[in-house]
């Protein structure tokens, strides 16, 4: 598999200023794996250690702060000579504070050492505070769906894909096998081990097993590592998800989660969950001024989960739903699109996405891309009625707007129509026609 991180990666090898990295993400999206195949590339390999299964290891770092004792500890336990031309892995680095208080160290005391730290429950340990300006951050997610056609074989499309210069129709040749690669993605989601079942067996069954896994797996996560008295919490809230997302306006609601919750009551157990990379929160946007994040509402906000696929497992929608024409896409009111939008867009720019709405309209998205703020609209199938982004545009006179669709790529004078299968490739299109 491919994973276009590596490119961030190498960039951050090279870079004349690296301090030790932090790689963010949620359960199973595949930070060791890439992390292995990006040590491969050092002229001396790459050491890897996870605090979580050689607990014998964190006694280096609790006996001492010196990183040449730590490196020489570690080569004398490992057997492996570790040189500045080796990655050193430190993987579920949360599990050992002392390892992740190191990284400063590290960073003042031998900055040519290359060093990056991954956890799958890292942010709650950073949420807590950590010294800033010694290491850098970079976040991972599950696989886009350029990423999904390369696994698949489908270089060809990707190709293409990597060809358009111009907003105009795609030919019926590739847009319907995008349409249906497309579908395939809703069902398996980006998460590789889903995907590595569907290319290699085409067992959809397999891909179910693979998600409820990874599922079961977030949840006892809950239990092991949540506060206990927040536990029944974060379950109540995680269980409320798609039922969150099947309503028109999609704004979360405590009172969802359980007749009579209020706010001061669950919002730590959201938190956990957010800090956890298991949710995406997207605030309201009361205006679409700069800075963006100058104008959110704290207290309106959306609840995305960070895998389309997960979704639709959780949800319990059905991989059958996948032969009827795009009910994938409009199931339980489009909540599969947007979600799938969200996690297309996370980590695409500098700022994280909003939504706006006033009394009576909704924009699904909002983001700033430098000092520019683009309206974008979810659309779930081939209908594109777009009332709400076009009283938008008369109220704040957007300088472009985008509609992700099933309609062909096409441009109508500032609306910007793009098929769902190229939302990962928005930053790059806003490049060639913004």
């Amino acid at each position: 598999m491919k994973r276009i991180i590596l490119e961030k990666l190498n960039k951050w090898k090279t870079s004349k200023r690296r301090k030790p990295l932090l790689l963010r993400g949620a359960r199973q999206v595949g930070k060791t794996w890439v992390l292995k195949e990006f040590g491969k590339s050092f002229p001396d390999g790459f050491l890897h250690i996870d605090f979580d299964k050689q607990i014998e290891y964190r006694q280096f770092f609790e006996q001492t702060k010196d990183v040449k004792r730590i490196l020489a500890n570690l080569a004398m336990a490992s057997g492996k000579k570790i040189t500045e031309n080796t990655l050193i892995i430190f993987d579920e680095i949360q599990a050992c504070e002392s390892a992740l208080n190191s990284l400063k160290y590290f960073c003042e005391d031998a900055p040519r050492y290359s060093v990056v730290g991954a956890g799958s429950l890292l942010g709650l340990k950073l949420a807590s505070g950590f010294p800033v300006g010694k290491v850098e951050f970079l976040d991972m997610y599950p696989m886009t769906f350029t990423e999904f056609l390369l696994a698949s074989g489908d270089k060809n499309l990707v190709e293409y894909l990597d060809t358009i210069e111009t907003p105009e129709n795609i030919p019926q040749a590739f847009m319907g096998p995008l349409e249906e690669k497309l579908k395939t993605y809703f069902v398996t989601g980006g998460m590789p081990e889903s995907v590595l079942n569907w290319v290699e067996d085409q067992d959809v069954a397999a891909v179910d097993k693979v998600l409820s896994d990874i599922l079961t797996a977030y949840e006892a996560d809950f239990a092991k590592h949540a506060d206990k008295t927040d536990v029944p919490k974060i379950q109540y809230i995680w269980d409320s998800l798609p039922s969150q997302l099947s309503r028109e306006n999609k704004k979360f609601l405590y009172s969802a989660v359980k007749p009579g919750a209020r706010a001061r009551e669950y919002e730590n157990a959201l938190n956990w969950l957010n800090n956890a990379n298991l949710v995406k929160k997207v605030f309201r946007s009361t205006k679409p001024g700069l800075p963006i994040s100058a104008y959110d509402d704290l207290t309106s906000f959306k609840i995305y989960m960070g895998d389309v696929g997960l979704l639709r497992k959780k949800a319990g929608l059905a991989t059958s739903a996948f032969a009827e024409q795009n009910r994938l896409f409009t199931e339980f009111k489009g909540a599969l699109t947007e979600n799938f939008v969200l996690q297309n867009l996370s980590g695409m720019f500098d700022v994280a996405p909003r939504y706006w709405s006033d009394n009576f309209h909704e924009v699904d998205f909002i983001i700033q891309k430098e000092n520019t703020i683009i309206p974008i609209e979810a659309k779930a199938g081939t209908n594109i009625k777009a009332a709400s982004i076009k009283y938008y545009d008369k109220q704040y006179d957007a300088p472009l707007m985008v509609r992700f669709s099933m309609r062909n790529l096409s441009r109508d004078g500032k609306m910007l129509n793009i098929p769902l299968f190229m939302a990962d490739r928005l930053d790059g299109l806003l490049e060639k026609w913004g």
